[in-house]
């Protein structure tokens, strides 16, 4: 995030990378997302649908251009749309952090190298790494999975449990720690 703050051409995918981050929302939940649909008042987002890319006629210039208008069934006010005000498509915006990556990476081996040590590389990795990050963290600060599965949107629990509740090796041992000085053994 701080490589794609500070790199000029990549930095108008901090928002959307940051609402990711933040909110834990899906991809097509993110690009759906439009003005009317967030409540500054109350600091409240409704997420009532999803911008969906198909493929057309159109297809490559589609992809590179992103979704062919900014009305589409009937909705406009989209949030984070490109350059030309068009939807951005899933495929550009894996791209750009495809792109995004191997920039950083590249900068942060040449550091490396400077300071004789090795590098830490990131990954490849795709957007909706940004959903797991969210929700990791959530589960590791909430304890009522009910109220995570709702979050997520997740229809069934059993998704939440077998996805997210697997704690950390920290978390365990930090859960340990603290049960072991509120016990009061004699």
């Amino acid at each position: 995030m701080i490589f794609t703050a500070n790199d000029p051409v990549h930095v108008k995918y901090v928002p959307l990378f940051t609402f990711y981050l933040g909110t834990g929302c899906r991809m097509g939940e993110a690009l759906g997302l439009r003005w009317v649909d967030v409540d500054f008042e109350n600091r409240v987002i409704h997420i009532t649908h999803a911008a969906k890319y198909r493929p057309g006629t159109d297809d490559k210039a589609q992809q590179e251009r992103g979704f062919p208008t900014p009305t589409i069934s009937g909705m406009s006010g989209f949030i984070f749309v490109n350059e030309e005000g068009r939807l951005r498509s899933p495929e550009a915006i894996n791209r750009a952090s495809d792109t995004i990556t191997r920039w950083c990476n590249k900068e942060e081996e040449q550091k490396a190298q400077e300071e004789s040590r090795d590098p830490i590389i990131i990954p490849h990795f795709s957007c909706h790494v940004f959903r797991h990050a969210f929700c990791t963290r959530f589960c590791e600060n909430e304890t009522n999975i009910k109220v995570i599965q709702e979050i997520m949107g997740h229809a069934n629990i059993s998704i939440t449990m077998d996805i997210y509740a697997k704690a950390t090796e920290e978390k365990k041992k930090q859960a340990l720690d603290d049960l072991s000085k509120n016990l009061k053994i004699f």
